[in-house]
């Protein structure tokens, strides 16, 4: 067994939605160690969450520039948990002392700020990885093997979708719980693209291994967060002439996460829900329907010990997923790619889809995409 690699986290206090995720995460399979954080700005809560797991005082900061001059030599790589519109400045000082940069999708807000960091890595051989954690979960990586012995034929349609019920969701009192500020202004890409899109088009590029060519889209705004567009649809046309018809948003009553992706072949179909990570459900060009799981004769990749931390009928899920994406991160880091490590040239394309969806819906009309 490696040594574990040593992490620092900015960001990810414990009152944040992502922070323990990752703590628990990076630390299930003993690839990492958490050596140093700045957790927060505020003091006190900062102190709080490095105290709670496990820091000794002087490994925990306030300030980032602080934290990267006094402990860039003791890190093997850096978690970046901040808001998104905070990225740009952290990501390219923790390139400034060399340090591998592991960042919370969106890896930025913008697509010149994706395009800048991306050319500054290449600069320096630097490495820099998005944690599109959903790709973690054994059966998405089982059907992408799947697909790509061509069990469903040639990929004809795609539907995806990721519906959340956050911003139209109402308490007791009939008020709408509002989300963090930088939530609620949107810039050039929508910040519910840059929550939920991003990791859609991802998962479609992840499967299918196609590039869309063009896109139509329609914004909208249902719930009660003012000024933000909330809902997003949009259709797609990839290499290949293959389809893809795109549904995400937060205004979805009844859908905590309701993540999902079909997939359609000239020899059969696939589907998987993220609410029931453990099935995939295939049918073929006979009409045959059946349900698999993990342990099923035929599966390729689900089946592998490193996804089997429990035998089956006691399911993984969300935070199994995550650390399967870690492990991959560390592997990678090690020099050891298991192909599923995703850099910054998959953020590019991703901002730069969702850029191009904004445009489309700004005027009404498709929008290609270059290539």
């Amino acid at each position: 067994m490696n040594r574990p690699l040593s992490l620092g986290f900015i960001g990810g206090g414990i009152n944040s939605a992502i922070g323990l995720t990752h703590k628990i995460a990076s630390q299930m399979d003993g690839h990492f160690e958490l050596v140093t954080g700045c957790f927060s700005r505020d003091k006190t809560l900062s102190k709080q969450t490095g105290l709670a797991w496990g820091l000794k005082d002087e490994a925990i900061y306030t300030n980032a520039a602080t934290l990267l001059e006094e402990q860039h030599a003791q890190m093997d790589a850096v978690v970046i948990l901040t808001p998104t519109p905070a990225h740009r400045e952290i990501i390219l000082a923790c390139l400034e002392y060399g340090l591998p940069v592991i960042s919370e999708k969106a890896m930025v807000a913008s697509v010149t700020d994706a395009r800048d960091i991306a050319q500054r890595v290449a600069d320096i051989n630097g490495q820099l990885y998005v944690t599109y954690n959903y790709t973690g979960y054994p059966m998405v990586r089982e059907l992408r093997e799947r697909l790509r012995r061509g069990e469903l034929g040639s990929i004809q349609h795609v539907m995806v979708e990721m519906p959340q019920e956050g911003f139209i969701r109402s308490r007791e009192d009939g008020s709408v719980a509002q989300p963090q500020e930088w939530r609620r202004v949107d810039g050039d890409i929508p910040t519910v693209s840059l929550d939920l899109g991003v990791h859609v088009h991802q998962l479609v590029e992840f499967l299918t291994d196609k590039r869309a060519e063009d896109v139509y889209a329609i914004n909208s705004t249902f719930a009660r967060v003012p000024n933000v567009v909330d809902t997003v649809n949009l259709v797609s046309r990839y290499d290949d002439d293959m389809v893809c018809n795109y549904w995400y948003g937060k205004a979805a009553l009844g859908y905590r996460n309701g993540l999902r992706i079909r997939i359609y072949g000239s020899e059969g179909s696939a589907e998987w829900l993220q609410m029931e990570p453990e099935y995939l459900h295939l049918a073929d060009v006979h009409g045959n329907i059946r349900l698999i799981d993990r342990t099923a004769g035929d599966n390729t990749v689900a089946n592998q010990p490193r996804y089997c931390r429990f035998k089956a009928g006691h399911p993984a899920g969300f935070i199994e997923a995550f650390a399967n994406y870690y492990a991959d991160i560390a592997a990678s880091l090690r020099g050891e790619p298991t192909g599923y490590s995703l850099s910054c040239d998959t953020a590019v394309r991703g901002l730069e889809f969702l850029e191009k969806a904004q445009q489309s819906a700004l005027t009404s009309a498709k929008v290609e995409l270059l290539r």
